[in-house]
Order: structure tokens, then C-alpha cells, then sequence
């Protein structure tokens, strides 16, 4: 009798906790950094600072000089995490990919598993499309460029109080002949007092 008398306390104590909870709807760009971890924030702010270091390089002069002034063919790569948290870094990914395409001095070819897809599809569309619409392999825009790269953490504890760096480090080689065009990173540094 007294387990069942503490569990139904414990079940109404767990819904009153619960009934306390406020959920608000906010603007996805205001800045909100509840954990001190890495957030969306640090990932569209590092991606927007790393596209412009890209895109003032020195490589996209010589390339357009080299090419007829014809922009560049990018493809994102991997973008390793090798910090202490769990961080999908397919986000960040996805930011990069969006200040390419924004940026327009850049063509930007899809790769990984969405390239898979891609050619899955197609090869469906050699089967069960009519001639005139299925679409043709062995056209597809072959990329000049592969951006990859790694994220790390440094980490300084003591007590109640954490210094947290983020750097991210990316690296922009040329496909035909690997030569590294550009090598850039950007830091983040968090503060953390309980």
C-alpha cells in the first residue's frame, strides 16, 4: 500500500512540474545561449565570417583570371567534429552551402548523401520516365573545389567556472590537382559561470 501511495506522489508531482512549463515562440535570429554549448548562433555566425574569408582570398582572383572569368565550381565536403560535445555539424554545413549560394561568386555542386539521391533518381528516370523528359546521365557539373574541414574544442575548467574555444579550421582544395587554394578558421570563445 505505501509503494502505491508514493508512486501516485511521485507521478503527481512529476505533472506539476510539468504543468509550470511556458513554451514561447521567438525570432530564429535573436541569440539564445541557455547551455553555453555550441548553438545555431555559433554556427551561422562562424559560417557567414568563414564564406567571406573564402570569398576574399586570393584564389577566386586567380581562378576567374585563369577560367575566362568563370566562377568557380564548389562542393561542401565533410566537416569533421572533433570537439568535446555532440555537435552535428550537417547544420553548419548547411549554412556554409547557404552563403555560397547567397554570395553568387560561386556555383555550388551537391555532394554526399543528396548527390546519391540525385543519381538514384535519375537512374530511376532511365526506367520509368519518357524519353523526353528523363534527364541524361554524364551531365553533370564536375566541382573545381572541395571545402573540408574540422571543428575542436579547448576546454578550461575550474570550480563552477568554463572557458569554451571553438575553432573551426577549413581548408579549400583544388579537385584536379589537390593544391590547398585556401586555408581559413574562426574562433568562438564562451564564458560559462554557474
Amino acid at each position: 500500500m505505501t509503494s502505491r501511495i508514493l508512486l501516485f506522489a511521485l507521478v503527481a508531482l512529476f505533472a506539476t512540474g510539468c504543468a509550470n512549463r511556458k513554451v514561447q515562440r521567438v525570432d530564429p535570429n535573436e541569440t539564445i545561449d541557455l547551455s553555453g554549448r555550441w548553438n545555431d548562433t555559433d554556427s551561422k555566425l562562424t559560417a557567414n565570417a568563414m564564406i567571406e574569408q573564402i570569398l576574399t582570398g586570393p584564389w577566386l582572383a586567380n581562378h576567374l583570371r585563369e577560367n575566362n572569368s568563370e566562377r568557380p565550381v564548389v562542393i561542401v565536403g565533410m566537416v569533421r567534429n572533433k570537439s568535446h560535445e555532440h555537435i552535428t555539424t550537417e547544420t553548419f554545413c548547411k549554412d556554409l552551402e547557404k552563403s555560397f549560394i547567397t554570395s553568387q561568386k560561386v556555383r555550388l555542386v551537391q555532394g554526399g548523401e543528396m548527390r546519391d539521391e540525385l543519381r538514384n533518381e535519375r537512374a530511376d528516370q532511365q526506367e520509368f520516365s519518357s524519353q523526353s523528359t528523363m534527364k541524361q546521365w554524364g551531365l553533370e557539373v564536375g566541382a573545381d573545389y572541395m571545402l573540408q574541414g574540422v571543428l575542436n574544442s579547448t576546454v578550461d575548467e575550474y570550480r563552477r567556472e568554463k572557458a569554451v574555444e571553438y575553432q573551426i579550421d577549413l581548408q579549400l582544395t583544388n579537385m584536379e590537382t589537390n593544391e590547398v587554394v585556401w586555408i581559413g578558421d574562426k574562433k568562438i570563445k564562451k564564458y560559462i559561470k554557474d
